[in-house]
Order: structure tokens, then C-alpha cells, then sequence
């Protein structure tokens, strides 16, 4: 039995010897897929984080501005107040977009607010999309539309103005 275990020490011993070269690659092999497993999903964390963000801002921004509008006593203090409510939500999320180029206000009946008419407020944002560099536009958007909207009656019992 000494002979098996002669040959199976030595067998181990070339084994060895031949692994030696190798002693250290898992750590470069380890790092090297983890950039490259790790910089994809960073990339999309921030991107999708962003586009929540400006799903919350445009929500809450239509919202607001139909609201705030139905409830002006005129059409043009409730497009600035309309204005206003879209500009606060947006600058609440981070967003330095116009928010009258981001608004747009459409009334079911004329003049805007005749009771039981409809208003519906409309915001859309361009998110674009970080480190994406432009000369890459004709082949991936840079940019991403986010769109809401909201409809706001007018009360029926309102005094027509």
C-alpha cells in the first residue's frame, strides 16, 4: 500500500505544481466580471430612478394643474395658476423644464370654464438618458417622454363667468 500512496503524493505534488501558474487569476477573473455585471446595473438603477421621477412629477403635476384650474375664477388666472402647479411639481422631482412648454390645457366647452365642462391638463418631460453621448442619437434615443394626464370637471353649480 505504500507504493499506491507513493504515487498518489506524487500525482498530488504534480497536480501542484502544474495549479501554481494559475494562483491569483480568481480574483482578477472575480473583478473582471463584476465591472462588467456591476456598471450595466448601476447604469440602469440611475436610469430607471430617473424615469420614476419624472413619472411622479408629471403625475402629480397634471393633476394639480387641472385642479387649480377649475377651481380660478377665470380662464386666464387658471392657466397661470395651472403653470405655477406644473412648475412646482417638476421643480419638486428635480427638473428644470419649462413648465408652460410642458403643460398643455384642453377644455371641453367654450369659454373654458362653463360648468359641468371638462378640463384636462396634460405634462410631458424628456428625460435624458446620463452619460449617453450624442453622436450615438441617430442609432439610441437620448431621451425618454414621460406623459400624463388628468380631466377636472367644473363644478355644475358654478356662476358662469
Amino acid at each position: 500500500m505504500t507504493g499506491s500512496v507513493r504515487r498518489a503524493a506524487r500525482w498530488w505534488a504534480t497536480l501542484r505544481q502544474r495549479c501554481d501558474g494559475d494562483r491569483g487569476s480568481a480574483l482578477v477573473e472575480f473583478l473582471g466580471i463584476s465591472l462588467v455585471l456591476l456598471v450595466p446595473t448601476v447604469y440602469l438603477v440611475l436610469v430607471l430612478g430617473r424615469i420614476q421621477a419624472a413619472t411622479f412629477a408629471v403625475e402629480g403635476a397634471a393633476r394639480e394643474a387641472a385642479r387649480v384650474y377649475v377651481a380660478a375664477d377665470d380662464a386666464a388666472q387658471g392657466a397661470s395658476r395651472a403653470v405655477t402647479a406644473v412648475g412646482v411639481a417638476l421643480a419638486d422631482q428635480g427638473f428644470d423644464d419649462d413648465p408652460a412648454g410642458a403643460l398643455d390645457v384642453r377644455c371641453s366647452a367654450d369659454p373654458c370654464l362653463t360648468p359641468g365642462a371638462e378640463v384636462a391638463a396634460t405634462v410631458q418631460v424628456r428625460v435624458p438618458l446620463p452619460f449617453v453621448p450624442t453622436f450615438v442619437g441617430d442609432v439610441v434615443p437620448l431621451e425618454v417622454p414621460v406623459r400624463a394626464e388628468r380631466v377636472a370637471p367644473v363644478d355644475t353649480y358654478r356662476v358662469a363667468r
